[in-house]
């Protein structure tokens, strides 16, 4: 009989890390309203390698901070139409990459999208929260806190 994992304790907000894409650290709402998980990205532009389709992107990871950018290559998953919380439909590459949070390490579809006005830069939609339980009356369960000299 296989034991159970262990549950990841989260709140509404927490911090991530997706190495595949080289961000060490992004702030993250958790949303069990969005099925798909999203990136705030820019400047996408779609090729061919070796007979499949690629995306070449910029991602600006940390809040307040577009002149920190990280240049990524991914294959395209896919291209999926996404409605957004205002009803806004548009056309979307998603990708698939590497997140670790808290114990969790696991591989998610996150969506390519602009997310500048938005005050995080990466929502975590229902798809990539398997074992995990949501508190929305709490925030950052996952990270150590910060030790006091």
């Amino acid at each position: 009989m296989s034991e159970k994992k262990k549950e990841l304790q989260v709140g509404w907000k927490e911090y991530a890390v997706l190495p595949e894409l080289g961000v060490d650290r992004i702030h993250v709402k958790i949303d069990t309203g969005a099925k798909t998980s999203a990136i705030h990205s820019s400047k996408h532009k779609v090729f061919s390698r070796d007979g499949q389709q690629w995306v070449r992107f910029v991602l600006a990871p940390y809040q307040d901070d577009d002149d920190t950018t990280i240049e990524c290559e991914c294959p395209v998953k896919d291209q999926r139409t996404v409605t957004s919380s205002n009803g806004h439909k548009s056309e979307r590459i998603v990708i698939e990459t590497q997140m670790i949070m808290g114990h969790i390490e696991r591989k998610i579809e996150v969506t390519l999208v602009c997310r500048r006005k938005m005050k995080f830069r990466m929502l975590l939609g229902r798809q990539a929260m398997k074992n995990m339980a949501v508190h929305p009356d709490r925030s950052h369960l996952t990270t150590q806190p910060k030790r006091r000299k």
